[in-house]
């Protein structure tokens, strides 16, 4: 079993007045050499988008860009002609493919937007570009996870790589284990509140592990939590 912490308070951290973002890894003008990626994951940003504002119409290619509301909403549109309005509780995810552009603005002009922007490398690239969104029940993920993106599920919404996202809420004092979906594969696990304990290493609200060469998590909510779990190749 191997193993990397990267704690909420050592994220790299930007903020412009209309964005206030914190970084898991390398991004823009935050580099760090030893945050460039967790295997296939590339980016994890934590975007806080004041009312009104927003990534004006920028490109992309050859990237799996996953956008996972926590608070507010998110107005999407891009250059295939997709409109769209991503809320809590929604997953979105958009394949660059052979290139797209996109713009992405909080949809209210009163209150915050807090999302996850989520970055994955492709398993095929110069696929023809593609959106998906779906929405989930939050019922479906109390003491258990709920796969939010996969490869293989129509449940899901679809990712161009052997990736699994899955979301739980837990209350304090549950247990469970989580067997990873491939093998190769590792999982870098982000606790979006709470507190929670995974093979023995004890993590907090917006702290990660990522954690690889083994098959299976132990995990144990020591409070009230939710979790975020990104299931990816470690070597494309």
């Amino acid at each position: 079993m191997k193993t990397i912490l990267h704690a909420a308070d050592r994220r790299g951290h930007v903020s412009f007045g209309w964005l206030d973002s914190h970084h898991s890894f390398s991004f823009g003008n935050y580099y760090d050499p030893e945050k460039l990626h967790f295997g296939m994951l590339r980016v994890l940003n934590d975007d806080i988008i004041t009312g009104g504002s927003g990534f004006g119409t920028h490109p992309h290619d050859n990237m799996e860009i996953v956008s996972i509301p926590l608070q507010g909403a998110i107005e999407h549109k891009d250059s295939t002609g997709t409109q769209a309005v991503i809320n809590v509780n929604d997953v979105q995810i958009m394949s660059a493919g052979t290139g797209i552009k996109h713009s992405e603005y909080n949809h209210y002009k009163d209150k915050d937007a807090n999302f996850l922007q989520i970055w994955i490398i492709p398993k095929k690239r110069n696929i023809e570009p593609r959106y998906d969104q779906k929405s989930f029940d939050p019922a479906e993920r109390v003491n258990q996870f709920q796969t939010v993106v996969a490869p293989d599920d129509d449940k899901a919404t679809w990712i161009n790589q052997d990736a699994w996202l899955s979301l739980g809420n837990f209350k304090g004092g549950f247990t469970t284990s989580y067997v990873i979906k491939k093998a190769g594969n590792g999982v870098y696990a982000f606790v979006l509140n709470g507190s929670v304990t995974i093979n023995e290493q004890t993590l907090y609200k917006r702290d990660a592990l990522g954690i690889w060469d083994i098959e299976q998590l132990e995990i144990e909510a020591t409070t009230d939590s939710e979790l975020l779990l990104i299931d990816v190749p470690m070597v494309a």
